[in-house]
């Protein structure tokens, strides 16, 4: 066991406008997420709890169905049940950290592909 530091986690580009770093434990995942403003997270659900944490910026998402919207900013958090669709769009330059519940295998593999500008496994 260490401390670690973002600092020393690889980025991984996912768009032309997000990108994020990625750590995982053995049961959990967190990642920082850094999106530049007008950037999209198109819909998609997953078996994973998601707890989304906003260290910078503006982040609006749209969860469920019928979609909620809501607007979180620094210090502030949503909790995404399992199974729930949501979408997001940053209105400013934003740095998230999402924590995952299952770990998020498909981010991992990279069958993530509605994230993604090149779809399919990397």
């Amino acid at each position: 066991m260490k401390a670690l530091n973002w600092d020393t986690v690889p980025v991984e580009p996912v768009t032309a406008q997000i990108s994020r770093q990625v750590v995982t434990g053995q049961n959990e995942m967190m990642a920082r997420v850094l999106l530049k403003k007008g950037a999209i997270v198109p819909t998609h659900s997953h078996v994973s709890e998601q707890i989304t944490y906003i260290l910078e910026g503006a982040l609006r998402l749209w969860i469920g169905e019928p979609e909620e919207e809501v607007t979180v900013r620094p210090g502030s958090f949503v909790v995404i049940p399992p199974n729930v669709p949501h979408r997001a769009e940053a209105l400013e330059d934003t740095v998230d950290v999402d924590i995952f519940s299952p770990i998020r295998q498909d981010w991992l593999d990279g069958t993530d592909t509605y994230f993604h500008d090149k779809p399919g496994p990397r």
